[in-house]
């Protein structure tokens, strides 16, 4: 009755998101609901996330219009936090950054550098452990983006890994693996700039605005279980040579020179964005240069741009001991990262076109040209940001971040959270086949929960700090956990597709990896930590489960 009542009558408006949360209660989950079910149902993410927001929009217009006129307030509110999470600096800044590495991408490749380096590497394989230790170094190196390590790698190491008989699944494992999970953590990438952007709006919506982003991102990684557990188990696997399940058959039946029927070859499907151009030298010198420029303008970047921003004691501290570690820490967590990755990107962007054109290799006009034909490569991304920073201003006006504190955080067991997040997470990024729709969704309620949770039981100051990094890492590695195991993913589609191996193959062998690396990941991972364990023993402790499950589960190939 409540819900007719609603979608009927107009309200009162009520100003602060604390009051709409008391008044709508239970709804003002709406909008995350939507947009959780709807990816479940229709996979599309994009899609999903727009309605989300428009169904948010609709409940904020209601309150002071007609039924029917609410429907024209609900677009043009979406229209209106488009614009205005674009306007900010802070998101400008972000969606540079993006775009610009897509486009560094796309020159870096265009002169032949990734495929340059790809190639030595490939020639260091003298066996099937070498071959798969190669390819697992080879996607550590190329950490900047998922999808250019799925479609260089794996059209590089096919004839390699064919040499030494190992099966192209265990091809299009390897690349999976060290795809999502390597580009989650690096501080560099394609998907730093989601990451802390969605990080930080989910402080700023619980009042906390004296916090830096990509600080608050670098401490969590010590506690993204499932990609350091995970990108150790691959080189494992390869250095033991034992297998599991149906991994462990389709290694078998490849050493016996029994390859799977079903592998077959996708050159011509390999991106054209992603191939170098024809008939150039290629040269290892021409990946490891740009990227060498990219990340050492964006060290000194963070150092002078924190700089900048330090008063007082600390600032005076900072230049008595200008290279002293507290300088780096202090000035680093100071900086604008948007602003210093965006120059960054830039930066290294000019330095590829003047060794394309020094080589010869293209002019000025045709290395733009480039440069933005990888700009479009991002534009899935950078539609996913706008939609997702519009759906956490709308969650916060409604005040779902307040229901859901005051409704779970004297419930929620402070263990269990962090495991909780990590599950929901994955179900649905798993559901999805997307780890930046599932950030998007999550992280603007998993922050706000987290510290309610936190000072619930009674945590305050670093013990608190360190609570809620163990909870968005739940988010971010439970998102990149689903995205591994499921078929719809757009990284292990492109994982079968570099490796030349049946989609579905690729998935089956796959799936029973990631889900023990799953649960170690919340074993050794979430609940030792939430129990009070060092994050640096229990590091260590599920490497050590994973080489145990390998030692004692898989079989000798």
């Amino acid at each position: 009755m409540r819900v007719l009542f609603f979608l009927l009558v107009p309200f009162f408006l009520y100003a602060d998101s604390k009051s709409n949360a008391e008044y709508f209660g239970f709804l003002t989950l709406i909008p995350p609901l939507v947009a959780i079910i709807l990816a479940f149902i229709t996979k599309d993410v994009i899609f999903s996330l727009l309605i989300g927001v428009l169904s948010g929009t609709y409940m904020i217009s209601v309150v002071n219009t007609s039924a029917f006129d609410a429907v024209i307030g609900a677009f043009t509110g979406l229209c209106s936090r488009a614009v205005n999470s674009m306007a900010d600096p802070w998101n400008a800044g972000i969606l540079l950054q993006v775009l610009c590495i897509g486009g560094l991408i796309a020159l870096i490749t265009k002169i032949g550098g990734t495929k340059a380096l790809a190639i030595w590497l490939s020639k260091k394989a003298k066996s099937h452990v070498s071959s798969q230790v190669s390819t697992w170094f080879m996607g550590l190196i190329i950490f900047f983006d998922d999808y250019a390590n799925s479609l260089i790698v794996g059209p590089i190491m096919r004839p390699v890994i064919d040499k030494f008989k190992v099966s192209r699944a265990k091809l299009a494992f390897i690349i999976d693996a060290t795809a999502a999970p390597v580009t989650g953590i690096a501080v560099i990438s394609t998907w730093i700039g989601l990451e802390i952007s969605l990080i930080k709006d989910a402080y700023y919506s619980i009042g906390i605005t004296d916090i830096n982003p990509f600080e608050i991102f670098v401490s969590t990684i010590p506690y993204r279980f499932y990609n350091i557990f995970m990108i150790f188990f691959v080189v494992l696997t390869a250095l033991m040579s034992r297998e599991f399940g149906p991994m462990y058959k389709a290694e078998k039946a490849a050493r016996e020179g029994k390859a799977s029927t079903k592998n077959y070859n996708i050159s011509n499907l390999d991106s054209q964005a992603l191939t170098p151009k024809e008939g150039i030298k290629l040269k290892s010198a021409n990946a490891i240069v740009p990227i060498f420029v990219l990340i050492i303008s964006a060290v000194i970047g963070f150092y002078f741009n924190g700089l900048s921003a330090l008063e007082g004691d600390e600032l005076k501290a900072v230049k008595s001991a200008p290279l002293s570690f507290m300088a780096f820490q202090a000035t680093f967590g100071a900086a604008d990262a948007s602003v210093v990755l965006f120059e960054s990107a830039l930066f290294a962007s000019i330095v590829t076109v003047i060794i394309g054109v020094w080589q010869k290799i293209f002019g000025i006009k045709e290395s733009i040209e480039i440069w933005v034909a990888g700009w479009k490569t991002m534009i899935i991304t950078v539609v996913i940001l706008l939609l997702a920073w519009s759906l956490s201003s709308v969650i916060k006006d409604l005040g779902t971040s307040y229901y859901l504190v005051d409704l779970l955080s004297k419930t929620t067991p402070k263990v269990i959270l962090p495991i909780f997040i990590f599950i929901l997470g994955s179900f649905i990024s798993f559901s999805t086949g997307t780890s930046f729709g599932t950030m998007g969704i999550l992280m603007p309620l998993a922050v706000p929960l987290a510290n309610a949770v936190g000072q619930n039981y009674g945590l305050s100051g670093a013990e608190l700090e360190a609570y809620m990094y163990v909870c968005i890492s739940g988010v971010l590695t439970g998102a990149i956990f689903g995205d591994h195991c499921s078929p719809i993913s757009d990284t292990t589609i492109l994982s079968s597709m570099g490796a030349g191996c049946d989609h579905m193959e690729h998935v089956g062998t796959q799936f029973a990896y990631a889900l023990s690396i799953c649960v170690i990941t919340i074993v050794f991972g979430y609940l030792p930590v939430g129990l009070g364990l060092s994050v640096w023993l229990a590091l260590p402790l599920g490497v050590l489960a994973a080489a145990l499950l390998l030692r004692t589960v898989g079989k000798k190939v």
